[in-house]
């Protein structure tokens, strides 16, 4: 079936064709004109927008922001050249609104499909009511944007490590408020802290080592604000809110900015428990060894008296006498090292005493020992060394001696001399040779060899009374 019109010929279809829109067309601009020049050359990138979206106009600094040219550019839609059509979206209605915008984040696209991170800025030009078109300022901040992301990279990372860390990690501002704490501060201080409200420190309570309470703004973390510097060295016990008290050792650090004020600080509070309970152990297992050796020496002593006691060689009872004061000299060294609190070092003055009073129950009552005052403390490791070369100086000065009568005073001294440590016994006899003196009968061989073992040596001065000294490094002694 063919189809005709009225005068028999063919009929002929109408076809819909889509023509598109012309672009508009943009008056060029007037290049004498100082605003056409601050708009075509300004070093910020601006662009004009119509009601319905089209990209009016454009200067120099857009156009290599994103690397269109003006004909790629102008005359198309803002949308095409945003990233997030529901950012254009929202920017166009707050606009067509009259509201302005300020410093709005966007993402644009750039020719060379990269993203640019941009803060817009705009507003709407009306006439009598018209919207005739926007003025949009864009500034680039895509390497600021990229910096921030990094930081915001970096700080999460060192958020997971903070948050791995076994030991117990918090900060606090300037005054002292808490800001932060990982899983481990508050599994130590066995609460959860308050952001903002806890200060200084995230415990419950904190105490001395000897138990005595210490107020929060008086705890480590506080000095270290107050005072501007790090504290070290210093321990502290934990008390949770279930009574459970914790010892630990804070590391508080005060936080600076680039000018070096104060922001800040941060501590670690390592959990020591372990290490409490190991020396606990430690010690009971020293005291027990040390009262073993004790009693061992006590029975040897007693041994030794009873073998005097039965002797009938005179050169025998001399022998076992000497073998029995130098038993008791380390026995009473032995006892001081037993009762001490420190497991290396001991009390210099309460040693002399110590040792010279297990001497004096041998010379009787006809000798008198003067101990010179001393203060400090010395290393267990040089004790018994020590408590043989002073028993046997001793025992020299009332054989040969006070007087040559076996009466007198003696005179006991233990000082510092640079590096040097110096014992010394002094008596007022008539003095000796020590190069003519016998070394072995008189004890002093025994000395020279026990001197050598502390790395020191004995010197003998006889002027007005014979002076024995021993001189040590402090190094060895390590005296304080």
């Amino acid at each position: 079936m063919s189809l005709t019109n009225g005068f028999g010929d063919a009929a002929v279809m109408p076809i819909a064709i889509s023509v598109p829109s012309p672009k508009p067309v943009i008056p060029p601009p007037q290049p004498d004109s100082d605003l056409e020049d601050f708009f075509e050359n300004g070093a910020v990138a601006l662009h004009l927008v119509g009601s319905d979206g089209t990209i009016l106009r454009a200067n120099k600094a857009e156009l290599d922001l994103l690397g269109y040219t003006e004909e790629e550019y102008i005359g198309s839609h803002i949308a095409e050249f945003h990233a997030d059509a529901d950012t254009i979206g929202d920017i166009l209605a707050r606009l067509q609104q009259g509201e302005k915008l300020d410093k709005y984040p966007a993402r644009l696209r750039a020719k060379d499909g990269s993203i640019r991170h941009v803060l817009i800025t705009s507003s709407v030009q009306f006439r009598n009511g018209e919207f005739l078109n926007t003025r949009c300022f864009t500034i680039d901040v895509t390497e600021l944007k990229r910096a921030q992301d990094e930081l915001k990279e970096n700080e999460g990372r060192m958020r997971q490590v903070l948050e791995a860390l076994p030991a117990a990690v918090y900060t606090t501002d300037a005054e002292g408020r808490v800001t932060y704490f990982n899983p481990a501060a508050a599994q130590l201080a066995g609460r959860e802290p308050e952001i903002g409200t806890d200060s200084w420190c995230v415990t419950w309570r904190i105490y001395m080592p000897d138990g005595t309470f210490l107020p929060h703004d008086q705890c480590p973390m506080a000095v270290a604000l107050k005072e501007n510097r790090p504290i070290r060295g210093v321990e502290a016990v934990a008390e949770r809110p279930n009574g459970v008290r914790v010892p630990f050792l804070p590391f508080p650090t005060p936080l600076r900015d680039s000018a070096g004020k104060l922001t800040g600080a941060v501590n670690m509070l390592v959990d020591i428990s372990e290490r409490k309970q190991a020396e606990t152990h430690q010690k009971m297992l020293l005291d027990e060894l040390n009262h073993r050796v004790k009693n061992n020496m006590q029975m040897l002593h007693s041994l030794l008296l009873t073998s005097e006691r039965e002797a009938h060689s005179v050169e025998a009872k001399t022998v076992l006498a000497d073998a029995t004061r130098r038993v008791a000299a380390i026995a009473a060294a032995q006892k001081l090292l037993y009762t001490t609190n420190s497991p290396r070092s001991f009390d210099a003055g309460e040693f002399l005493q110590a040792v010279c009073a297990s001497a004096q129950q041998a010379f009787g009552s006809d000798v008198k020992l003067e101990i010179a005052p001393v203060a400090g403390k010395l290393a267990n490791d040089v004790s018994l060394p020590l408590a043989l070369i002073l028993n046997e100086l001793l025992t020299n000065a009332v054989k040969y001696g006070v007087n040559g009568r076996g009466r007198g005073t003696v005179r006991v001294e233990l000082q510092e001399n640079g590096e040097e440590v110096l014992l010394s016994v002094k008596d007022d006899g008539p003095g000796f040779d020590l190069k003519r003196s016998d070394r072995r009968a008189s004890g002093l061989g025994l000395v020279t060899g026990l001197a050598r073992q502390i790395g020191g040596k004995l010197e003998v001065d006889c002027a007005q009374g014979a002076r024995c000294t021993v001189r040590f490094p402090k190094s060895r002694a390590y005296i304080q």
